[in-house]
């Protein structure tokens, strides 16, 4: 890739001379200036003076391996359960294809936001948030009205889908075993807020190192529980017909092929990169490419294994989730313990990955109620810690009981906040930070990248609310299923 002979290292260099500076200790943070809304950088000569969200959530004390874990669990969870579903909308061809360019163009997206933050980091303005970033290389406008509000929305909708996804199959083990039982969806879905309502007073994003990890082999157990459920059924004697051909009209089609394509991309999408880099212990050069190489390794196990199997054992008659499929017309294709062991690997991994997009949120609250003059553990901070991350969880359980039908509605999210925030921003900010020549190769893949995000997050976009509309009819609240 040509920078005009001038090598990513050699430039970044050049801008420091020419600044007159030299790069500080990669220790140096940002300190957010609550009055003009901006991130300004410290000597390291100084104690900077960090807001309470950066001191308190957004430690920075983890290695590349636990930043590895973080990653994992922010990505990989029970949505591989759709993949199946995706390859009925795009076919082999268009499925397999699209999961691994889909593969490709996060790892590549991600890891240019990872360059562009070491970057900053270098120049001693080391960026913890998503809309500190955007503060700096785009505006205080951007980072308020927009890049803000969106992250929040992904974050506390993960948070709303958390209890949800956990309360159907708390509530699926439930009936597995009393099938006469009168509990409701709803209480389930309490039974999982409660839980994770607990696990939102763990202090700060580092405290979940241990946890993610867990979460980690939770994922990679049943992804194997679910390729080895798929070849089981494929062939054995309850083996459904299969066939393969992309049912519906054109039109049906052709939305569906765009909803697949939002799915596949919403199963890579992160939306807290920053936030997840900013966990590592100075200095962090280099390891947070390290950590997308664990993270995506996983990625390579899991989405593939149960995509492929999946499809290959139920064809275009795949469910909403595999799980669906293995429940015959009459009975179980599966043994009882089976369908009990998945349930509850994925439940528990349910509370990993929702305590992983908590933290921003806790960030938030913390840097609005928090007070960095005293302690973290001090009376003054502690108060409204809880108050803040229980009413937030409780709101979040209370849109859960609600809204049963949430998954339409973050298929919607996914179009307009996941793909704009790991598709689009971060080819942007690249390219603004260290201004590739027009002729290199990086520009104009970075253009395209973003180009063709913008269209898809317009047609996602249409293609989820035509879906919502279709699904109308089935919606209610409270709804028990």
């Amino acid at each position: 890739m040509n920078y005009n002979n001038i090598s990513i290292t050699e430039k970044l260099n050049q801008e420091e001379i020419n600044m007159g500076t030299a790069a500080q200790s990669s220790s140096e943070i940002y300190t957010s200036d609550s009055e003009k809304g901006f991130a300004m950088g410290h000597p390291s000569s100084s104690s900077p003076e960090l807001d309470a969200g950066a001191k308190f959530v957004l430690v920075s004390q983890g290695s590349w391996l636990h930043c590895g874990y973080h990653l994992t669990t922010s990505i990989v969870g029970p949505v591989i359960l759709t993949l199946p579903f995706t390859f009925t909308l795009l076919g082999w061809f268009g499925g397999v294809i699209w999961l691994i360019l889909a593969g490709v163009i996060t790892f590549y997206s991600y890891n240019l936001l990872s360059l562009v933050l070491e970057h900053h980091a270098q120049l001693g303005r080391r960026q913890l948030r998503f809309r500190d970033m955007t503060r700096d290389i785009l505006g205080p406008r951007w980072a308020k009205y927009y890049i803000g509000p969106l992250q929040f929305i992904i974050c506390f909708g993960t948070v709303i889908g958390g209890p949800l996804v956990g309360g159907k199959s708390l509530k699926f083990i439930y009936q597995l075993y009393h099938p006469e039982g009168g509990m409701k969806l709803y209480q389930f879905i309490i039974i999982c807020g409660v839980v994770t309502m607990v696990l939102a007073q763990l202090p700060s994003f580092h405290s979940l190192r241990h946890i993610n990890l867990i979460s980690l082999i939770l994922c990679v157990t049943y992804a194997t529980f679910l390729t080895v459920g798929s070849i089981y059924i494929g062939h054995s004697k309850d083996a459904p017909p299969r066939h393969y051909s992309i049912k519906g009209s054109h039109t049906d089609k052709l939305f569906g092929v765009f909803n697949g394509i939002s799915i596949i991309a919403t199963c890579y999408a992160s939306g807290i990169i920053p936030e997840i880099q900013a966990t590592l212990a100075p200095p962090v050069k280099g390891k947070m490419f390290k950590g997308l190489c664990v993270c995506y390794s996983v990625i390579l196990a899991t989405y593939f294994s149960v995509a492929i199997s999946g499809y290959w054992a139920f064809g275009n008659a795949s469910g909403a989730t595999v799980l669906a499929n293995y429940i015959g017309e009459t009975k179980l294709l599966l043994p009882k313990w089976f369908f009990l062991m998945t349930n509850i690997l994925i439940l528990l991994q349910v509370f990993g990955l929702t305590a992983v997009y908590l933290q921003p949120t806790n960030e938030l609250f913390e840097t609005i109620f928090g007070d960095p003059k005293k302690g973290q553990f001090s009376m003054r901070n502690v108060v409204p810690r809880v108050l803040s991350r229980s009413i937030s969880v409780a709101a979040a359980t209370l849109f859960a009981a609600m809204l049963p039908f949430f998954p339409d509605i973050m298929a919607l999210f996914g179009a307009f906040a996941f793909i704009p925030l790991d598709f689009i921003l971060p080819m942007v900010f690249f390219n603004i930070t260290f201004k590739p020549s027009k002729q290199s190769l990086i520009f104009w893949v970075n253009t395209l990248i973003g180009g063709g995000s913008s269209i898809l997050v317009v047609i996602g976009g249409i293609a989820s609310i035509r879906q919502i509309v279709l699904d109308a009819k089935t919606y209610s609240l409270f709804s028990d299923s």
